[in-house]
């Protein structure tokens, strides 16, 4: 299983380590070149949502199909929270009739809603434990 971890780099600013070797900078919204953990969290959800309607579209668009999944939602600051994310799908498909444009958009939605994680975690909620390792242990 892959191990993640962010290491502190300085003042509200991280990297983000996976065990395969790939790293994110993570800090506050008015530093550029990084993510905010809510952009991760976004990000991750549309390209949750496009990976898991990848097979589906290229069957039917074939395997250089263009596609833009655009997400968004503001946080609500009194909760702490994203009350809302809006994912839209940018692709084109003049090229296929009113039925299979529908069709296709029904398989898609159902992909999404079977195989996509992250938004089948977010829409259920999930549990998430926290635990300090102070380095004390005899």
């Amino acid at each position: 299983m892959t191990e993640l971890w962010v290491q502190r780099t300085g003042v509200r600013s991280y990297t983000g380590h996976s065990s395969r070797g790939a790293q994110v900078l993570v800090g506050n919204e008015d530093v550029d070149g990084v993510f905010t953990p809510g952009e991760l969290l976004k990000i991750a959800l549309a390209a949750c949502s496009g990976m898991a309607s990848d097979a589906p579209l290229a069957r039917r668009l074939g395997d250089d199909y263009a596609a833009t999944i655009r997400v968004s939602g503001p946080a609500d600051r009194e909760q702490e929270r994203y009350p809302l994310l809006e994912e839209t799908l940018e692709l084109d498909l003049s090229g296929l009739d009113e039925a299979d444009k529908q069709r296709l958009l029904t398989v898609v939605q159902r992909a999404i809603d079977q195989v996509c994680t992250v938004g089948r975690t977010l829409k259920s909620g999930t549990e998430v434990r926290f635990a300090v390792d102070a380095g004390d242990r005899a």
